[in-house]
């Protein structure tokens, strides 16, 4: 893994976020592939519960200050940093206050998905591209997880198709069970179509479920872990169907020589 550089984008992450399969791993991963002197990136949204004095989080104004334009409207890119203490590993933030200022994560108080995470979503895929071009950063790996990531696999092979940043760059989606209840905005296929993003993609997006939107992220994925002893049947099928490398689920104890050994397979070099 020396030198090798990956890129993990992920919803949530520890410790900045309470501990779940997908903010476990998302440390758990990355702490593992610096231990073994790797180069890392880790990207999570900055949510509004998250607290900015105690994790000592600071804006990076160079990376600061462009637009995003999200279903044409122009959208401030506001980008913080923090490091994990003990690990000498950084996260970078994505934040908007229009996004990400709430004091929530995906949902209100009474568990109502946010009626902009399509917007979110989207904003954050396209985040996290423009900050590692900033950052003029190859990545060899792209390691995503959680839904509200899930649309950077589509992105960054449609929407930044011609960016020579990324030309070697391959995919990892890990596939969790974090469901949602019903869909994301009916709108969300259109908000894509606007990125002159088509075919099928904005096919599935036209309802925009847990399990279409990890339809997408597999389908744009070079490969795929599975993060959770159990998914729904309807994805496992799909990533049966794919035809991908699949790495098959291990636990946080036993997973360090398997994912190694995954991210140095032939299809990921």
């Amino acid at each position: 893994m020396k030198d090798k550089r990956i890129l993990y984008v992920s919803s949530e992450v520890v410790p900045y976020l309470p501990e779940t399969e997908i903010s476990s791993m998302s440390f758990e991963t990355p702490r593992m592939v610096n231990q073994q002197g790797g180069q890392i990136r880790i990207f999570m949204p900055r949510y509004g519960n998250i607290n900015e004095r105690r994790h000592q989080l600071h804006e990076v104004i160079r990376l600061s200050g462009i637009n995003l334009v999200i279903n044409d409207l122009d959208m401030p890119l506001i980008i913080k940093v923090a490091s994990i203490p003990k690990e000498r590993i950084q996260v970078y933030f994505i934040d908007n206050d229009e996004y990400f200022k709430r004091k929530a994560t995906l949902t209100d108080e009474d568990g109502k998905l946010f009626s902009d995470n399509d917007e979110r979503a989207i904003f954050f895929a396209k985040g996290v591209i423009e900050t590692v071009k900033k950052l003029n950063w190859a990545p060899d790996i792209i390691h995503v997880h959680g839904w509200l990531a899930s649309l950077l696999p589509l992105y960054l092979r449609e929407y930044y198709k011609d960016e020579p940043l990324f030309n070697d760059s391959k995919i990892v989606t890990s596939i969790y069970n974090q469901n949602f209840e019903g869909t994301l905005n009916k709108d969300m296929s259109n908000k894509v179509k606007f990125d002159n993003i088509n075919g099928e993609a904005i096919k599935t997006l036209e309802k925009p479920t847990f399990t279409n939107l990890m339809k997408v992220a597999i389908d744009y994925s070079d490969a795929l872990i599975v993060g959770s002893e159990e998914l729904p049947e309807d994805i496992t099928k799909h990533l049966e169907d794919s035809k991908k490398p699949v790495l098959a689920y291990k636990r946080k104890d036993e997973f360090s020589e398997a994912y190694t050994n995954f991210y140095n397979t032939e299809v990921l070099k």
